[in-house]
């Protein structure tokens, strides 16, 4: 709430979910391990990554220059966790900009392979 009095309602709602097909934490798991069984690895991975992901979001200015953020990380039921991240930004964002932000499209494979692999992986 404190934020929300300070700095009003957040631009930008993003959840970011660990993922256990990353190279880091199959490569780490010994013959007959699965990832149920390396919470530690999970945890270990995921918070690298979670630093990375704000570092990108807030310090390149992905959307915009960020005001503030703040992020929670939760454990989901399956064993993998998983972040809720909320960032304010410094000019606000309006519905009619909302295409600027968000796409869905399929990477094309000619221009970016690896993307299109791992779009198609998922």
């Amino acid at each position: 709430m404190t934020y929300v009095r300070s700095y009003g309602r957040r631009d930008l709602f993003i959840t970011f979910t660990c993922n256990p097909a990353w190279p880091e934490i199959k490569e780490e798991l010994s013959h007959g391990q699965t990832v149920t069984d390396r919470h530690d690895l999970l945890a270990r991975v995921f918070r690298q990554k979670e630093q990375k992901f704000i570092k990108v979001l807030t310090k390149m200015d992905v959307f915009g220059e960020a005001r503030c953020w703040m992020y929670s990380i939760e454990w989901q039921k399956r064993g993998l966790p998983h972040s809720h991240n909320l960032i304010w930004l410094k000019e606000k964002k309006h519905s009619t900009q909302i295409d600027d932000v968000i796409s869905a499209e399929f990477p094309n494979p000619e221009v970016d392979p690896v993307l299109s692999d791992i779009v198609k992986k998922a």
